[in-house]
Order: C-alpha cells, then structure tokens, then sequence
C-alpha cells in the first residue's frame, strides 16, 4: 500500500536522503507506517504526567505491530495553572496539531490527551486533519480520604470552600484539605468532571479504546491500553480507517445523550459543538435540548450522585452505559477497537451498583437543558442535575457582578445588600470578554448569607463553570456582554426570571429602558492588542458555535479537505 509518508522517504534524491537521515529511517524500516504520538507531558499540568511512564510502552507496542514511533511535544493544556483558562489555548493547541501533523511524514497518530481542555483539542484535530488515529487518555488520581470519605476530584474543595465561608471548617482542616490534595497524585479529576466527561465521550465518538475511562492514572491496566493503543493506530493505517468514518452525526448524537445519562460537565457543550463545527455535523442547543430530553441520570457519579469514576469502570463503564441506554444509544456507530458498538454493548455487564438501568434511573430526564430569552437570545446551557428543584423556575432581582476581582470582593463584603432570592449576575467572562470563557461562572454565595447556612442561589454567567461544579448555574449565556449581548445591560436590581421546564431565560425590563441602556454602553477597552489572546478575541465564535475560530470552521466538503504540503526541500 502507498503510505503517506512515502512522499518524504521513497526515491533516491538528496531530499528523500535527507529525510530518511533525519528521523533515522534504516531500510528495514522503509514502507512501515510512522505513527506521531503528540506528547503533552508536562509538569506544570499533573493531569498529563502518567504519560512519561507510557511513552515507552506505546513505542514498543508500535515497533512490535509494524511501526515506526515519533514522538513530538505538544503544549500541555492543564486546567491548574494556566490562566486565565486553559480554554484560551484550546484552539491553539488544536492548530499546532493540525499543523503538526500535516507538516511532518505521519501516517498515523496517537494523540496523548486528558485534561479538560487537551481532549476536545485532540478530537478537533483529528477532525480536521482526518488521519488514521486515536487518542491514548492518562487516567484518573487517586482518591486519599478526608472527613471520612474518598477525596473528590474539585467536588470536595467546592464543598470545603462553602462549609469554611460558612465558618463549619476551620483554619487546620483547610490544611489538612491541601495535603489530601496533594497526596492525590498525578492524573485528571476522579469525579465526572469536564476530564471524565470528556474521556466518556471520546469513548463513544470512538477515537479511545472502550474500557478507558475511570482507569487509575498509576497501575498496570493503563499500561495495557498504550500497548493496544500502539498496535491499533498501526492497524488504522494499515486498513484505511479514519476519523470521519467514526464520528458521523449518529455517533455524535450517541454523545450527546451520553452527556445527558452522566449528567456530565457542561464544558462538553461547547466542545462537541466545536468539534461538530470541524465535521459539519449538528450540535445545535436546540439539537442537544432535544436528545436530552429523551435521557435520565444514569451514573451516580459525583457531583450529581456519590460515586467516583473508579466505580463507573468497575461497574462496567461506557460499555454498560451504553447497554443501560438501550435504544437512545445507536449501536451501529463504530468503536476505536473497530468493533460496533451493539457488540460492545451485548458483551457488557448488566447495569449495577452507580450504572442504574434507564427503568430505574437516579434521577429523571433532563439532567441538562438550553434555555432563552431576552436575556440569552441564542441560548444557554444549565446542569439540571446539581441544581435546586425549587430554583428551577424563580424570580429574582439581578446582583451584578462584572469581573472576577469585583466577585470575590463584593460577595464576601458583610454590608453586601443581598437576600436569597436575588439573582448573580457574573459578565464580562466570556470568550472575548475574559478572553477565554474562565470557570468563574459558579459564583460563591455571598457570606453573610453562607453564614447563615445558605447553599444555593440562581446564578447566570456569560462564564463556564467546572464540571466538578455544582448549584442552579446558568452558564454560556449569549451573546456575551463583550459583543453586546443584553447582559450587558442588566442592572442591580432589575428582575431576571428563570423557567427550566418552559426553557426560558428572560429580563423583566421594558425595550424602551433597554434602548437607553444600549446608547449609554461604553465599547470595552482591548485589554490584549497582540499576540494570540488578540487573535483570540477577534476571530473566536460564540459558546453555541464552540467557541472556535471563524477560520477554523469547515462548514463545506470543500473546506474539509485536508491539503498536503509541497514536500521537496525545505
């Protein structure tokens, strides 16, 4: 078979030489298919570490199915400590692979991803280069104990952070907290957060092996799949099989109801949306708002349910899940094992323990819903499942909150005129706006009234939130205030009204007021005027639309075609 590396390595001229020179390409090797592994170990993000112990694995497991292995670094998307957000760079990071990869002499590539934001920049690369491949996950962190139960990945410290504004924990347990924490260990959040959310619906779009999610990051069983990970890409090249071939609209529409049946993070929105956007596929809210509908909660995974992801796969994971959702999940869609999912699906345990059966479901559908309105005309997202029932449709007077610096000041200010019933209003956090769509949108609850004993309010944000998060969020709200959006146009005070079950998220003030609002707003200040947060800012989509770059888009079957580079001297 013609391999697409042979256009740098076939022939006898000083350029074919020169590169056969360079990745050190002896002639037992000529004609065997060059496998990239995207290496994105790092240690500024302990998400990603396990990865320096299974690089070797998946090369030896490469060489022994045929290949040959070339690792090259990619930037490491930690949600830790890159700020604003990691969300900044996630189309980055999307384009250094597609460019990467369409530069270099791949035929194949394992894409080394599993924190929040490397996971959907793998997928969409993988979209759009549509290249033999598959993306290898790194595994969850252990779970140490504290005040008695395992350790949550974020949930607990959400937890924490209310009881100690509350004043229920003190000073030395807060600590004790941090070396919890820290005793944790390498790997990505063990809750269904925005990395397990993620690695579940690789799974499904299958472009991970089946069986991945909730494995521990330390431990042989990770080992096993760098090893299966590293023969299957080969065997991809080798029988032609390609991305697009997996991620069809029916496996896409599997992931949306999946989304639904984990209640999972609400990050996933944006990026199946995304990646949607790089296929020329359907992930409309409306689309999702849907097929959510159909769809109960079927994992109890916190922070909707008790258990950690360790439990999911113990109970079967993503292949159960599928079993558990029986006809909302369409099992003729293909799995990165090349098998159809209907096998998968019959080989699979029965739902047991946090894996319920859809006629006995931990909580109704919707877990998720799209709402708008006056005050989101193109929409925004809600996790119904970590929000209050009684909050779901509510009224309230708007407090307004318009950056990150304002928030953390003025909710923890005793004299704060606020009462439960009020609505936060968080803006200016957007993808232009922030840039970057920070995790802000999970607003603290102001501590007076955390004091006495509060837990929950309505919280609306042009923001995300993580999906280790919890409470009655509305997030995504757009268009944001950045671009005019009519939350730039709320006032303190003014009534914002919810309604989850009738979809609706509106402003109670007249269009006259609006109006004269709208001619006194002030353009906001550039606060970047170059470099990528600049680029960002000017050419980067909405959160329904994925929050990708206009020009990253393929709309059209012409715009998808991937071009090959000119390959002759350099």
């Amino acid at each position: 078979m013609t391999l697409r590396s042979d256009a740098w390595f076939s022939g006898d001229d000083e350029v074919a030489m020169s590169h056969r020179v360079a990745l050190r390409i002896s002639p037992a090797d000529r004609g065997k298919p060059v496998i990239g592994i995207a290496d994105t170990a790092s240690t500024l993000n302990p998400c990603n570490l396990a990865f320096h112990r299974l690089i070797p694995i998946l090369e030896q497991s490469i060489r022994d199915a045929g290949g040959v292995p070339a690792r090259f670094p990619v930037m490491s998307l930690g949600e830790d400590l890159m700020k604003p957000s990691a969300m900044l760079y996630r189309n980055l990071v999307a384009m250094e692979l597609e460019e990467t990869v369409r530069a270099n002499p791949l035929d194949g590539v394992v894409y080394l991803a599993n924190c929040d934001k490397s996971v959907p920049a793998a997928l969409m690369a993988a979209a759009s280069t549509d290249l033999p491949s598959l993306v290898l996950l790194g595994g969850a962190r252990s779970a140490p104990a504290f005040r008695g139960r395992p350790l949550g990945s974020g949930t607990d410290l959400w937890r924490a952070l209310e009881d100690r504004r509350a004043g229920v924990l003190d000073d030395d347990q807060w600590t004790e907290l941090e070396g919890m924490l820290a005793c944790a260990g390498a790997g990505s959040c063990n809750t269904m957060g925005t990395a397990s959310t993620m690695a579940v619906l690789t799974e499904v779009l299958g472009m991970a092996l089946p069986g991945t999610t909730g494995l521990p990051a330390a431990g042989d069983a990770l080992d096993r799949i760098a090893q299966d990970a590293g023969r299957r890409a080969v065997e991809m090249v080798l029988a032609g099989e390609r991305p697009a071939q997996r991620m069809t609209q029916a496996a896409l529409d599997n992931a949306i109801r999946t989304l639904a049946a984990i209640a999972g993070s609400t990050n996933a929105v944006i990026h199946l949306a995304a990646l949607a956007g790089r296929l020329g596929l359907d992930a409309s809210l409306k689309r999702m708002d849907r097929l959510w509908r159909e769809v109960p909660l079927l994992a109890d995974i916190e922070p909707s349910g008790t258990g950690l992801v360790f439990d999911f796969r113990e109970a079967g994971g993503v292949p159960t899940l599928a079993r558990a959702m029986g006809a909302a999940f369409d099992g003729s869609t293909r799995t990165a094992a090349g098998t159809q999912w209907s096998a998968e699906r019959d080989r699979a345990s029965a739902p047991a323990s946090v894996i319920r059966d859809a006629s006995d479901p931990v909580m109704p559908a919707p877990t998720l819903a799209a709402v708008f309105g006056s005050l989101a005309p193109t929409g925004a997202v809600i996790k119904v499942a970590a929000a209050t029932d009684e909050l779901l449709v509510h009224e309230g007077r708007a407090l307004v909150l318009d950056d990150y610096a304002q928030m953390r000041a003025r909710l923890d200010d005793p004299d704060l005129d606020v009462t439960e019933g009020d609505v936060i209003v968080l803006r200016d956090c957007g993808p232009v706006g922030a840039p970057g769509m920070p995790e802000w949108g999970m607003a603290p609850i102001p501590r007076r009234l955390a004091e006495r004993g509060l837990r929950d309010m309505v919280r609306v944000s042009d923001a995300r939130m993580s999906g280790t998060s919890f409470g009655t969020v509305v997030l995504h709200v757009s268009p944001e205030s950045a671009v005019g959006g009519p939350l730039a146009l709320v006032a303190d005070g003014d009534p914002i009204r919810l309604d989850v079950p009738a979809r609706r998220l509106d402003l109670i003030v007249d269009d006259a007021e609006l109006d004269r609002r709208r001619a006194a707003l002030v353009p906001r200040r550039r606060s970047h005027e170059r470099g990528w947060p600049r680029l960002y800012a000017d050419h980067v989509l909405q959160a329904p639309d994925g929050c990708d770059l206009d020009f990253l888009t393929a709309p059209t079957t012409s715009s998808r075609s991937f071009v090959e580079p000119v390959v002759g001297r350099s």
